[in-house]
């Protein structure tokens, strides 16, 4: 069984549901994100998604982009994810999934990614940009190496694409909360307690719903249909020259 995996049967088992804290690999700075990887750990993540940074994140709202610019600012990539997540393991055990697009990944190259995330500790790859439909070679590459490969699926998702998505995925299935990209929402969607119904019908997979989730209610919410929610609120405290610190709190706010 993954980490991915033995985190969501612990929440199972114990009746509770899953926080997953959003972050992007050197924003501010890499050995900024090693540390907000170990704190969200230890304020209670299920699992922490590591964003690599990209130029083009075009499923990404305002918050993401300025993420990204200021992560690729500071000349951070994939290596500098992988750096992040090795060295973290001296501390911590939490899940960590690596969140990009397919272009940095097909640079890197797919066997080569899976062998180094796999030996850095990194236990999923969610691609936003690859369909199912194109991923059977990827998803047997990531398999070989036991690494889970998360899919989105959306309100807009076919059920014939859910089909294929449940047939290919693991670990859990992240269910995009409305059409549109990532951000901050006063109100979230009824479309993504609908959709991870829909879910449901086609996998026993854990479900996480992301997509403009950012407060205690919020949260709150979506556990009431979901398995986890995710969260990325890290912009916010960018200025704070104790960073680290107010993203643990905030966190811990959330639980």
């Amino acid at each position: 069984m993954s980490r991915i995996a033995e985190a969501f049967e612990t929440l199972r088992r114990e009746g509770r549901r899953g926080f997953v804290p959003f972050v992007t690999t050197g924003d501010p700075d890499v050995m900024t994100t090693r540390a907000l990887v170990v704190e969200l750990a230890r304020a209670g993540a299920t699992v922490v998604e590591l964003g690599v940074p990209f130029s083009d994140p075009v499923a990404d709202g305002p918050t993401i982009q300025r993420a990204s610019e200021r992560a690729l600012r500071e000349g951070a990539g994939i290596k500098e994810a992988l750096y992040v997540v090795a060295d973290a393991r001296r501390e911590t055990q939490v899940p960590v999934v690596l969140f990009s697009y397919f272009n940095p990944l097909m640079q890197y190259g797919a066997e080569r990614l899976a062998r180094d995330a796999s030996l850095a500790g990194i236990d999923g790859i969610l691609v936003t940009d690859l369909v199912p439909e194109e991923s059977a070679d990827f998803n047997a590459t990531l398999a070989r190496r036991r690494l889970d490969q998360i899919f989105l699926a959306a309100p807009t998702t076919s059920d014939a694409r859910l089909r294929r998505i449940a047939e290919r995925a693991s670990g859990f299935v992240y269910a995009v909360s409305r059409a549109g990209v990532t951000g901050a929402r006063a109100d979230l969607s009824d479309e993504a307690e609908r959709l991870v119904a829909r879910v449901r019908q086609v996998t026993d997979l854990p479900v996480a719903v992301g997509f403009g989730i950012s407060t205690r209610e919020q949260v709150r919410d979506t556990w009431r249909y979901a398995d986890a929610a995710v969260v990325s609120e890290i912009e916010k405290h960018a200025a704070s020259p104790d960073l680290v610190a107010r993203v643990g709190a905030f966190a811990r706010a959330l639980l």
